[in-house]
């Protein structure tokens, strides 16, 4: 990600028996997809020698507290997270709001946004537009809707959707746009796997989005 330009690197921090049944047909690819609290150590002590910010999703309180310790910056809320039904979610929430952190926040799921709002009334809020679906078909989104948002965590297939929302976002002379995509390596079999885009894909939506960000309109 950092070859490609990114600005940083997101992972997610859960346990699988938090969200996921032992019968689940993937229960095996999903417990060793799990980020541990050593996982994370680790790959935020090398982020830190790349020059990457890392920071994770979070969805259990004991992972905040692990955060904390090893110096994120900031959190992702995930679109599930926001809509409390999972047995750690609030509190999960509450800590985060505790470090007063910048949060980035997904929608996808619907959720009570006034509620949210509330929860981190101390944080800087980026809230992202989102379909919690995998792969999210490009003909759902909703581009009117989408550009009330600060940001756009994408899960359709290829790059166009998160090159578009940035560039109409630049008419809307936005001067900070938030775009989450999910990065596969090679050979990668987790759960995600099959909806994120390559590093190589990556660097190319990288490298448009930065062509937009010269772009000036004037407002007719």
């Amino acid at each position: 990600c950092k070859n490609a330009g990114a600005d940083a690197v997101k992972f997610q921090m859960w346990r699988a028996s938090d969200l996921y049944s032992k019968k689940h047909p993937q229960w095996s690819t999903i417990r060793k997809s799990e980020v541990t609290s050593e996982k994370a150590e680790k790959m935020k002590k090398y982020a830190d020698q790349q020059k990457i910010e890392f920071f994770c999703s979070v969805f259990y309180p004991e992972g905040v507290d692990h955060l904390e310790s090893i110096g994120v910056k900031k959190y992702k809320i995930a679109s599930r997270t926001c809509l409390l039904n999972d047995k750690h979610s609030l509190e999960t929430l509450e800590n985060v709001s505790r470090t007063r952190k910048p949060v980035i926040i997904s929608m996808g799921m619907g959720g009570n946004k006034k509620r949210i709002t509330r929860i981190f009334s101390k944080n800087r809020k980026t809230f992202c537009y989102c379909i919690s679906e995998y792969p999210a078909p490009f003909e759902k989104i909703n581009w009117k809707k989408a550009i009330k948002y600060d940001g756009f965590s994408d899960h359709s297939l290829g790059i166009d959707a998160p090159f578009l929302f940035t560039l109409l976002k630049k008419q809307t002379n936005t001067k900070q746009i938030t775009i989450e995509k999910h990065v596969k390596l090679k050979n990668s079999k987790g759960p995600d796997a099959s909806t994120s885009i390559t590093t190589e894909l990556l660097k190319e939506l990288i490298s448009n989005i930065r062509s937009i960000e010269k772009l000036r309109f004037n407002k007719c």
